[in-house]
This record gives C-alpha cells, sequence and structure tokens, in this order.
C-alpha cells in the first residue's frame, strides 16, 4: 500500500490564487490515486491512502501570537473542508496532536549533516536578506522530513519551487538508512506540472502585502468589489480583447466550456471592460459559493472540526505509532 501525504501551512486565509494553484489540484490528486477500484487496480499497485495535515508547528517561523495561531490554524482546517476535503477517505491531522513526529524529528537530527541544512533554501535566503536566523528556520527541513517520513509516505505532491524539501527528507531516510538498515520509506516528490497561476487585481503576484488579492470566501458584495478593482487598459469597448487578461483566465477556471468559448467570442469582438467584469462575477460568485457556506457553516460551528482532526490525530498516530517503534527497535530504544 502507498501512500501520498501533503501537509498545509497555517499562515492566513486563502485567497483564489491559493485554491487554483495549491488547494485543488492536491485535493484532485488525492481523489485521483486513491480509489483504484476506478481503475481496475488492486490494492498495492498504486496510491491508496492519503494524509493531510496542519503543518502548525511550521508556522512558528513566523507567527509570533498565540491568538493568531489559533485563528489561522481554525481557518485553514475550515478552508480545506469547505473545499472539498472529505475526511472519511483521507487521514486529515493536526501536526501539534501527533508527538511521534517531534520524537522521529529529534532522531532524524542525529543522522543529518550540517552541510545539507546550510544548502537548504529558505536557510540561505534568510542568510542573505541579513536577518537573524533562528534554529527553528535552521532546522525546518528536519521536522519536515519527520513529517513525510513517519507515514512511511511515497510521494508528496509539490511546486517545483518545493522540490528540495522533498529531497532533503529522501537524503535524511538514506543516511539513516545507510546506517541502521533499510527502516524508513524513501519518498519522492510529485511534481505538479500544469499549476494555475494566478495574478493579482493589478497584474502583480497575488498577495496580501500587495493589497490585490480576491479572499476566497468573500461574500457576494466584497468579491463584486475586487473584481471591480481588476486593472484593465484603454481599449475601446469595441476593440478585440486579449484572453491572456485575468478577466479571462479567472473566468475559464470556473465556467463551461461552452461559456468559456462564448466568452472568448465576445473577447475577439470587442467586449467592454465592465461587461466582462460582470460575467467574471456571475460564474465566479456561482463557483465560490457553496465553498463559501461551508466555510462560514464549519467556523460557526468550529466543534464538529475538532472531532473531525480528533478522529484524524488518533488515526494518524495509529500509522506512526508503527514506524517509531521500528525506528526506535533500529537505534537501540
Amino acid at each position: 500500500m502507498k501512500t501520498i501525504l501533503t501537509g498545509i501551512k497555517p499562515t492566513g486565509t486563502p485567497h483564489i490564487a491559493n485554491y487554483f494553484g495549491a488547494i485543488k489540484p492536491a485535493l484532485e490528486s488525492a481523489a485521483k490515486n486513491s480509489p483504484l477500484e476506478r481503475r481496475g487496480g488492486t490494492e498495492g499497485d498504486g496510491v491508496v491512502k492519503s494524509f493531510f495535515f496542519i503543518a502548525d508547528y511550521h508556522s512558528l517561523t513566523t507567527v509570533k501570537c498565540a491568538k493568531e495561531m489559533q485563528q489561522l490554524s481554525k481557518e485553514i482546517a475550515c478552508t480545506w473542508l469547505a473545499c472539498g476535503l472529505n475526511p472519511n477517505k483521507t487521514i486529515f491531522y493536526r501536526q501539534s496532536d501527533v508527538p511521534e513526529i517531534f520524537e522521529l524529528s529529534t532522531i532524524l537530527g542525529n543522522v543529518t549533516a550540517k552541510g545539507l541544512m546550510d544548502r537548504a533554501h529558505a536557510y540561505k535566503a534568510a542568510v542573505q536578506a541579513g536577518e537573524n536566523v533562528h534554529i527553528g528556520l535552521y532546522t525546518y527541513p528536519i521536522l519536515m522530513a519527520a513529517d513525510i517520513l513517519l507515514f512511511d509516505t511515497n510521494f508528496v505532491p509539490v511546486g517545483q519551487d518545493q522540490k528540495q524539501h522533498i529531497e532533503i527528507a529522501a537524503d535524511i531516510a538514506n543516511s539513516f538508512n545507510a546506517i541502521y538498515g533499510k527502516v524508513l520509506t524513501v519518498p519522492e516528490p510529485q511534481i505538479r506540472k500544469e499549476v494555475a497561476v494566478i495574478p493579482g487585481l493589478d497584474g502583480q503576484k497575488m498577495s496580501k502585502s500587495y493589497g490585490n488579492i480576491i479572499p476566497l470566501f468573500a461574500t457576494s458584495e466584497e468579491l463584486l468589489k475586487c473584481i471591480k478593482r481588476i486593472t484593465t487598459d484603454s481599449s475601446a469597448p469595441t476593440d478585440p480583447k486579449s484572453t491572456d487578461h485575468l478577466i479571462f483566465k479567472l473566468y475559464e477556471l470556473v465556467a463551461t466550456k461552452e461559456k468559456t468559448v462564448e466568452f472568448k467570442r465576445l473577447f475577439a469582438q470587442g467586449i467592454g471592460w465592465g461587461d466582462a467584469k460582470m460575467a467574471l462575477f456571475t460564474e465566479l460568485d456561482v463557483y465560490l459559493t457553496p465553498m463559501r457556506v461551508k466555510y462560514n457553516q464549519l467556523m460557526a460551528d468550529y466543534s464538529q472540526v475538532e472531532r473531525i482532526l480528533a478522529d484524524g490525530a488518533k488515526k494518524a498516530r495509529k500509522v506512526a505509532r508503527v514506524t517509531l517503534d521500528r525506528v526506535r527497535k533500529a537505534i537501540g530504544i
């Protein structure tokens, strides 16, 4: 039985670029890889188990306020459930609820070369920026390796920019296995080749720091205001419009193929920007409303989310205990 694992760092309420670039692809990957019955497969010939976890301890590198940490963790849990994560088909848990992760992290630190940590992208970037680097950031890849290796993970879906994290986890697993025998499963990155890159309202990268985001769970009124702020050019209503524009790119992500074809025709004929924005609002609001409603329900009654996470932690610890017992036996503890 092979496994796929995805860590979710709570760093803020997601916007639509997060959704189309990371959340949606991750959920689709898990759904596509898990039910082998649909492909006529049998247990053991593909990925059949998936883990999704809230990486709250990883957020300590940037989040230093207890209330903010609690709120961010709450929001990210509700976000993934609202976006379609099914806790009955995957194991969904909080990192902080699985103490085996931190014990394994301590063990792995004793087989990890300092040079490997020195080459980590986040550490190098912090040093180059002249920041005061704390040990939490420096050993971040070791904790991430523990997250991955504890569950005998075979595949970790990541973007190209996160590939190094999985390579470091694999290096650490190989180092451990070289000393103690074949104890840990060596993971592989599953690179998402087609990732939707959604720019912000002003054409820059969508980011809270730029104030150019479209919040994933904005109300209809807020959503319309955001869409009206999308930067356009001074072309006349009758001038042809480029389908490379954000308005069209967003539209084709949420509309049917038939509607997208018609929208492309209107762009070629010279639809007015105001009409184009209203068409986008109509489709995007219809698409986002079910997730928005679910999110608000979960946030209003968070006790049901806590039950889901507690149940997920129980399942995760059952798997983790098997791996950790194997590791402890190998090292003689």
